[in-house]
């Protein structure tokens, strides 16, 4: 076991020694070109030239969207899923009774498939049961926006099989305006329906090159009605949040962050009343020199700690109080990227590596190891080859993974080391200074889980196997689809935007939990043979100042094997999800007012038996928002305005909310 270990830790050892030899290889070679200024001159010209084209089509050719704090303060309630379930080509499993949040990409979700992070911590807490494998405790009052990625990442963050979800919580810039001292924002907001009252207030501060922020928010929910005005027990909550970010300048070049993002709720699911706790840390350092376009370091730490403790059962459950399940993780990433042109072609390279471990422990964990490691790493190369109109840009992403530890009951033992090449290539064509259409193909992987590879105690009256022989999940596949953004369209100063694919997936070692007949024992385990998933998805915007519209629209197809509930759940999402956004400004823009849309067909349901299929619904929404001034604004809202009953696409249990209105008001200051 030792030989495994030293072998494991030399492989990554090398490979750390061997990526930071590239990233000072970038920087030496930076000092040299710094010498030529021939070409030096002539590079920067074409860079910012590139950069300063108004109607140049989007910067990346990789599927992501961000959700801004105008759209969560828009159409957020009671949870993030609001927001998130309208992005295409994304969905939420969600639990009315759970605050945290479980996004999937594409039809997949939980054990690491979606890279979830706030701040860019990847959040790895998870336990097995009639849920979702993985949730992210975030506050929505905390958050800046959300920035997803659908498909393949070679570089940072990029553990995921199907893409990844960061969610950014404010900073030092997002409450002192730039050119001020001082900053103060306040949010506050009411709703009926369960959704209750919420409170933020953050401050913060600049002096000289150092700056300061800290924030702390609460909120205070009860249980909702469906449109039946039937009462869905168990979905209110009591969070308390904050966080505090310190910013240092060392010169325009440098620059170091400090932060700490803390989260407690109080809620109950799953047949007990629980408290969750979520903290994580953050360190990060930047080095960009304004003179050398071919130094751009950063180098990130970070660390993470969740648990979760059962307090009280409801009604007759009592054998699992005082269950407690903690998770600890560290991590840091260093990359460095370079931008110079060699003749006619400028190029962007990027290497780094990243490097995750966490441990989990517990008390009366149930079928959830308390004791097990997991490690996982990568070393990654990006460039992006710009010659005329061609964008070339080619990845491989080296990924490593170890977990060692035993199953709960402690019948089995686990050493396990794991490695894969992921390659990554897109080759975009700018058509016009409007047009890009592009084709990627890529390769991702993700490694087995410590629950799904140390599986054990008893459930139901039945024993839970470990597994310690999982083969990660592979993933290949292809992309194609374009890029398009244009001013002036139909009147002066409008513009259009757009982003539009196709994706064929297939996964190789698609994981899945398996029972015997009566669920007398139950293990996780590899499916034999390839899983497929394609899908299109389109994302369009058009804003003409006194008016503005968006669609978003995702079509999957998929022979993803049935995910039964009760270890794990349901994955299958719904065949078409349709959102269209509209909305109109007035008073000299003071007034913005609209609606939005929601479509969700049926789709596969699994069950304990086989599948169905679920039940479409159409969902509307209005809202409305006056600023006072630029610093004070009142905003109404009404969600699920004709007080539809229905049960949401991937829930895990109850109906979805009804008709609740709701009222908020923000000043920054």
């Amino acid at each position: 076991m030792s030989r495994k270990t030293g072998g494991y830790h030399s492989r990554f050892m090398a490979g750390t020694a061997l990526t930071l030899v590239l990233i000072a290889s970038s920087s030496a070679f930076a000092q040299e070109q710094a010498a030529k200024p021939d070409e030096t001159e002539v590079n920067l010209k074409t860079i910012v030239v590139r950069k300063a084209e108004p109607n140049a089509p989007s910067s990346t050719t990789d599927q992501v969207s961000r959700v801004s704090r105008t759209t969560m303060d828009r159409f957020g309630g009671k949870k993030i899923d609001d927001t998130l379930r309208n992005v295409p080509g994304v969905f939420t499993r969600i639990n009315g009774s759970q605050p945290g949040v479980a996004v999937n990409i594409r039809g997949f979700e939980g054990s690491g498939r979606v890279n979830m992070m706030v701040d860019g911590v990847r959040q790895n807490f998870r336990f097995t049961g009639h849920e979702a494998q993985g949730f992210t405790y975030v506050d929505p009052n905390l958050l800046a926006n959300i920035d997803v990625t659908r498909g393949a990442t070679t570089g940072t963050g990029g553990s995921g099989l199907a893409g990844s979800v960061n969610f950014r919580t404010l900073g030092v810039s997002d409450i002192v305006e730039e050119g001020k001292q001082w900053g103060v924002l306040g949010r506050a907001s009411w709703g009926s329906n369960g959704v209750g009252f919420s409170e933020m207030l953050a401050g913060g501060a600049r002096i000289d090159a150092m700056g300061i922020a800290a924030a702390i928010s609460r909120r205070d929910s009860r249980s909702y009605k469906n449109g039946d005005n039937t009462r869905q027990p168990n979905t209110g909550q009591e969070m308390t949040s904050g966080l505090f970010k310190t910013e240092f300048g060392f010169g325009e070049d440098q620059h170091l962050t400090l932060g700490g993002v803390f989260y407690k709720n109080d809620f109950a699911a799953n047949s007990y009343d629980q408290t969750l706790k979520n903290n994580t840390l953050t360190a990060n350092y930047s080095y960009n020199p304004g003179d050398n376009d071919l130094i751009d370091l950063r180098v990130n730490a970070h660390y993470n700690e969740t648990s979760m403790r059962y307090n009280k059962g409801l009604n007759s459950y009592a054998t699992s109080v005082g269950r407690e399940i903690t998770d600890k993780g560290f991590g840091f990433d260093v990359s460095n990227t370079s931008n110079f042109a060699i003749n006619d072609v400028n190029i962007s390279w990027q290497n780094g590596v990243e490097y995750f471990s966490d441990k989990i422990s517990g008390f009366k964990a149930g079928t959830n190891p308390t004791n097990g490691r997991s490690s996982s790493g990568a070393l990654f190369s990006e460039a992006k080859f710009s010659y005329g109109l061609a964008d070339l840009t080619t990845g491989l992403r080296y990924n490593f993974f170890k977990l060692d530890g035993d199953a709960n009951d402690g019948s089995q033992l686990v050493d396990r080391s794991i490695n894969a090449l992921a390659p990554k290539v897109t080759l975009a064509i700018n058509v016009t200074d409007w047009l890009q259409p592009y084709v990627t193909y890529s390769h991702s992987m993700r490694a087995p889980t410590l629950q799904e590879t140390m599986l054990g105690g008893t459930a139901h009256g039945g024993g839970m196997l470990p597994n310690p022989y999982l083969e990660p999940e592979k993933q290949r596949g292809w992309e194609v689809g374009f890029n398009l953004a244009q001013n002036d369209i139909f009147l002066t100063s409008d513009r259009l935007s757009m982003k539009a694919n196709y994706y064929d997936m297939t996964v190789e070692n698609y994981i899945v939990s398996q029972c015997t007949a009566n669920f007398r024992a139950c293990q996780f385990a590899n499916i034999a043979g390839n899983t497929s998933v394609r899908g299109f998805e389109l994302e369009a915007n058009y804003d003409a100042g006194f008016t503005f519209a968006g669609i978003g629209y995702s079509h999957t197809k998929t022979d993803m094997p049935r995910q039964m509930p009760g270890f794990g759940a349901s994955q299958y999402l719904p065949d078409d999800i349709f959102t269209l956004t509209a909305g109109a400004r007035f008073l000299e823009d003071k007034l913005t007012a609209g609606a939005r849309y929601n479509y969700v067909s049926r789709g596969k349901n699994a069950t304990y038996t086989g599948t169905d299929r679920s039940d479409s619904y159409a969902l509307v929404d209005v809202f409305a928002n006056y600023k006072f001034t630029e610093n004070v604004d009142l905003t109404l809202k009404v969600n699920n305005v004709f007080n539809k009953t229905y049960k949401p696409a991937l829930s895990t249990s109850g109906d979805g909310q009804g008709r609740s209105f709701m009222v908020a008001t923000q000043f920054k200051f």
